[in-house]
């Protein structure tokens, strides 16, 4: 359904730190980067950063967060691992969500700038 999503942030040197830390472990890396952009993916960016002097406020009761794919549980633990470690904020530890399904295998962490992130998935083991 969607090719690419776009947010701003304030500071493009600390945003990529923390999205090369978290999104490496899901198989995804910075394709494309100058001094106001990044853009994210596998083999075509999906996730494009950009500088803005107003990013959009952190609002957590707003619902909005992007849901990252994880070829494994163990990709799940190192992004969460990888993110809190490059400045984000824990949002939900790595574990099962039973109320979401049986699979469902899912951690969330808050970026510097206030956006809430999750990886997911829900291979059996």
């Amino acid at each position: 359904m969607f090719n690419h999503v776009s947010i701003g942030v304030r500071d493009i040197a600390r945003t990529k730190q923390f999205y090369d830390a978290a999104l490496k472990p899901l198989g995804f890396k910075c394709l494309s980067e100058d001094a106001a952009s990044l853009g994210y993916g596998d083999d075509a960016v999906a996730l494009w950063i950009g500088a803005a002097a107003k990013p959009v406020p952190a609002d957590d009761k707003s619902n909005l967060h992007f849901c990252f794919d994880a070829g494994s549980r163990k990709a799940v633990d190192a992004f969460h691992e990888g993110a809190l470690k490059a400045g984000g904020k824990d949002n939900g530890k790595p574990g099962l969500r039973k109320d979401y399904g049986e699979n469902y295998y899912a951690a969330f962490v808050i970026d510097p700038d206030g956006y809430r992130l999750e990886a997911y998935c829900g291979k059996a083991k």
